[in-house]
C-alpha cells in the first residue's frame, strides 16, 4: 500500500484526514493521466484526443457539436476548436458545417480515427487492468460511489 507522505516527501504530518484524502486524490489522478499519456503517445495522439475520439465513436455517425464535445471531455480544455483543427490536420476527425446556420459544425470520427481507436482499445485495457484491476468489482464499485459523491461537491 502506497504512503502519500512519503510519495510527496513530507515531513510534517497532513492538516487533515480530508487534507490527505484530497491530496492523494490529485496524486492518484496525476499518476493516472500521466500513464495514459504515455500509453497512447506512441500511437501518435494525446490522451485529450484520445477521449475525443471514444467520445465521437460514442456519438455515431450523427457526430456531435463542439459545443457538446467539450461538455463530454474528461478534463477541460480552454480551446476545443484548435484541438479538432489539429485532430482534423490528422485525418481523426471531419467536420461539415450544416443547415442554414453557418456556425454550426458537426465533427465526425473518420475511419483513421476508428482505426486508431481499435488499435488503442487493447493497450487503454492493459492499463487500465494493471491500474485499477487488482480492486475487484466490489471496491471498484466503492471507489466509484465514492468519486461521484465527490464531484457532486464540485
Amino acid at each position: 500500500m502506497s504512503d502519500l507522505k512519503a510519495e510527496l516527501k513530507q515531513r510534517k504530518p497532513f492538516r487533515s484526514v480530508r487534507h490527505e484524502a484530497h491530496l492523494s486524490i490529485l496524486r492518484t489522478a496525476a499518476e493516472i493521466e500521466h500513464a495514459m499519456e504515455a500509453a497512447v503517445k506512441p500511437h501518435g495522439i494525446t490522451a485529450t484526443q484520445y477521449n475525443v475520439l471514444r467520445i465521437l465513436r460514442g456519438a455515431g455517425p450523427g457526430g456531435l457539436c463542439r459545443h457538446e464535445i467539450a461538455t463530454r471531455m474528461l478534463r477541460r480544455v480552454p480551446d476545443v476548436t484548435r484541438l479538432l483543427d489539429r485532430m482534423e490536420d490528422l485525418k481523426l476527425v471531419v467536420r461539415e458545417r450544416e443547415g442554414d446556420d453557418r456556425r454550426f459544425v458537426t465533427t465526425r470520427v473518420t475511419d483513421a480515427g476508428l482505426k486508431r481507436l481499435a488499435t488503442l482499445d487493447p493497450v487503454v485495457d492493459r492499463l487500465t487492468d494493471a491500474q485499477v484491476g487488482q480492486l475487484g468489482d466490489a471496491r471498484l464499485r466503492t471507489l466509484i460511489d465514492l468519486l461521484g459523491r465527490v464531484r457532486e461537491c464540485t
